[in-house]
């Protein structure tokens, strides 16, 4: 299941992130990361799926 997560991530990283923790502290942060540039959020995403 993570490596769905992860591949999700790639395309769209929010989802991947709303996926592992739901709407909180680290999807929105998330969505912050994204806006300000995609790599950024997709670094950010990766790591939250893979700490849990």
């Amino acid at each position: 299941m993570d490596l769905i997560r992860i591949i999700l991530s790639v395309l769209l990283p929010p989802l991947g992130v709303f996926l592992q923790v739901g709407v909180g502290k680290h999807f929105w942060i998330n969505i912050l990361l994204t806006i300000l540039g995609y790599i950024p959020g997709i670094v950010h995403a990766v790591y939250i799926i893979a700490r849990r």
